[in-house]
């Protein structure tokens, strides 16, 4: 293996490549609490939506049960079996719920809705979500769609619900960008690929001609910031969503790595390797005017920006190991933060600024972990063989990560930030990389 090779892998080692309103509010008293360690799942009762066609009535099944699925999936509720409602959804749509029969299952909210066709041949999708302890509703709203956005519609529904429930910011209506692996573990194709977050709507960005890495969303979900091997010498591209366009970050003569925008998407952050130090830098996508941010020969690598733009972190080999340090992002001063046992790498922070997450090697160990910016409360929620690429929801609440195999297959894999739920990304192939969208506006 020649030194170049070398230097390649042991800097991604470094940045983590290892795998490569319809209705106000009426009642206050249903809430989960997200922070405690041990959450038992919310019982639900989510009706099939009504529609006066089996048209409609079809439709309205459909976002149901999606709605159902994605609250189903965030580990805090859990939907009843229909078969053991015992209100008719006749009765229900005529007489309004019967909360009586709703205890009777043990639930304690209720979710109904209708879909109607309108003259424009829109459709108005209104749901209602009930309490069915207190006996009055907590929330309503309704929207106006497509057919073909029906999706999109249900997850907007699961992300009020939850935000009613949780006091939190939904994170159903989102995508995600990742690395489809496919072939021999000797000669793996690596494509970049966009999916909902529920796995649905997949496509594929790029042709798998170049190894590709890191994929990250701007603030607004337009446009991709990855890595591309192309002729083996790694280069930062930026991709529209839209268009399929692409272009060069700068035409750096050496390596570059990590990207990530500002939280106003106006700059990216990315580590550049050249003349024997990697250090960070920034670069004005309107001007494409380039700063370097540290000095020094240590390898500093992997940043992030805080929400507010201010800081940002970063790991570093500056102190004899791979440790994570925060600094203001224009330069300055650097603090180290992570004094655990074992190395870290790869530090995201959260799009709330309480946390930070990041991977962690020790004693032959890979862990996902999470650390408050100054370095305290750190805790360790997934273990793994290798296991890397920690990335947030865009609600702070969920990190995303992958997880390779002793077999050599490779997952991506969601927790929850208390370290509850740990579950599986549906995708159709070998995934690693992934990375959040915003909400979609």
């Amino acid at each position: 293996m020649s030194h170049y090779i070398k230097k390649v892998l042991y800097l991604l080692t470094l940045v983590g490549g290892v795998f490569l309103g319809l209705f106000g509010l009426k009642a206050e008293e249903l809430t989960i609490d997200i922070t405690q360690g041990t959450i038992a799942p919310m019982p639900v009762a989510i009706t099939s939506f009504y529609g006066a066609s089996p048209e409609l009535a079809n439709l309205g099944t459909q976002i149901s049960s999606i709605v159902s699925a994605d609250l189903k999936g965030c580990g805090l509720f859990k939907p009843l079996d229909p078969s053991s409602f015992v209100q008719t959804l006749d009765s229900l749509r005529q007489q309004g719920p019967r909360f009586a029969d709703w205890r009777l299952i043990n639930t304690q909210t209720l979710v109904k809705g209708d879909i109607t066709l309108m003259n424009d041949g829109r459709f108005r999708v209104e749901f209602r979500l009930y309490d069915v302890i207190a006996e009055n509703q907590m929330e309503g709203l309704a929207f106006m769609a497509t057919a073909q956005d029906y999706r999109r519609v249900a997850h907007k529904i699961a992300d009020a619900i939850y935000k009613r429930i949780t006091g939190d910011e939904g994170y159903f209506d989102t995508k995600i960008a990742y690395v489809s692996q496919t072939g021999p573990s000797t000669k793996r194709i690596k494509r970049l690929a966009i999916m909902d977050q529920d796995g649905a709507n997949h496509r594929f960005l790029s042709t798998g001609q170049s190894l590709v890495l890191t994929p990250r969303f701007s603030p607004k979900a337009q446009e991709i910031a990855y890595i591309d091997f192309n002729h083996i010498q790694p280069k930062v591209y930026m991709m529209n969503l839209s268009s399929g366009q692409r272009q060069l970050l700068g035409n750096f003569k050496g390596m570059t790595f990590a990207p990530h925008f500002s939280p106003d998407g106006s700059s990216v952050i990315m580590s550049f390797a050249a003349g024997g130090r990697t250090s960070l830098y920034n670069m004005n996508l309107g001007t494409r005017a380039i700063a370097r941010i540290t000095e020094g020969a240590q390898i500093d690598t992997s940043p992030c920006y805080s929400p507010d733009g201010n800081q940002i972190v970063f790991n570093s080999d500056r102190g004899g190991s791979a440790q994570l340090y925060v600094m203001p992002a224009r330069g300055g001063d650097a603090e180290r933060i992570s004094f655990g046992k074992g190395s870290y790498r790869t530090p995201v922070w959260s799009p709330r600024g309480d946390w930070i997450t990041f991977t962690k090697l020790s004693k032959g160990s890979f862990y996902i972990g999470v650390m408050k910016p100054d370095g305290s409360g750190e805790r360790l929620l997934a273990q793994g063989y290798v296991i890397d690429d920690p990335c947030w929801s865009p609600n702070g609440r969920v990190i995303m990560f992958t997880r390779l195999e002793r077999t050599g297959k490779s997952r991506m894999y969601a927790v929850d930030l208390t370290g509850y739920n740990e579950r599986v990304i549906p995708t159709p192939t070998d995934a690693a990389g992934g990375c959040w969208s915003p909400l979609i506006r």
